[in-house]
């Protein structure tokens, strides 16, 4: 079993130079070309969505799936490496959601309550992606 999965996320907090502890992070498939051979052009693969929470070091290393507070019923039995094998053929569209807002103490302590990063994953790729946060600011790249 791999010790992290294709898509990681580091977060640090610029205001006190030091990793962002204990942030709550969803990891959504937007879209992506499917593997099935339908000839609907209009069929896609249905969203997932993931969440963890950043670890000491500020960072994601693996991603749970998510089940809402709303949801009953079963848990979702998948992983991330389950959507890459079954689910993606080719390129795929990703949004990593940072909840800045429960990081800082409340709305009322950030400008940014949340932090939306939407980027494309290439068949067969790793992708590392870095958040620089602050209270007023923020900035984000591929890593390595």
């Amino acid at each position: 079993m791999a010790t992290k999965d294709r898509i990681t996320c580091h977060i640090l907090d610029t205001s006190l130079g030091q990793p962002a502890r204990s942030v709550r992070v969803k990891l959504e498939l937007l879209s992506a070309s499917s593997t099935s051979s339908s000839s609907t052009s209009s069929q896609q693969t249905p969203s997932k969505t993931f969440e963890s929470i950043t670890d000491e070091d500020g960072r994601i290393k693996t991603w749970l799936p998510y089940s809402s507070a709303l949801s009953s019923g079963e848990v979702p039995v998948y992983t991330l490496e389950d959507v890459f094998v079954n689910d993606i053929k080719g390129p795929s569209r990703w949004m990593l959601r940072f909840d800045t807002a429960g990081y800082f103490g409340g709305e009322d302590k950030t400008f940014f309550p949340e932090v939306t990063v939407v980027f494309r994953v290439e068949e067969g790729q790793t992708y590392h992606v870095p958040l620089l946060l602050a209270p007023y600011s923020y900035s984000t790249y591929r890593g390595s």
